[in-house]
């Protein structure tokens, strides 16, 4: 692997530890809203949206990062 594609991969995978990182705060945060007596639905629903886009755009960094390979 070049120093390149080496500093790609390592730069991607800090990118995905910091996507995961905060989806997971987002799902706590959700949880905790969820919970609420004073629930925000607008909130709420905004936060799982946010949740889902982050969820996508992780499994692209982790296609990118090891790709599905056919045999």
């Amino acid at each position: 692997m070049s120093d390149g594609a080496f500093d790609e991969v390592t730069s991607l995978q800090a990118r995905l530890d910091e996507l995961r990182s905060e989806h997971r705060d987002l799902d706590e945060a959700i949880a905790r809203l969820a919970a609420s007596p004073q629930e925000d639905e607008l909130l709420l629903r905004r936060m799982k949206k946010r949740k889902l886009a982050l969820k996508d755009r992780i499994a692209v960094i982790e296609r990118l990062i090891e790709p599905d390979e056919l045999a």
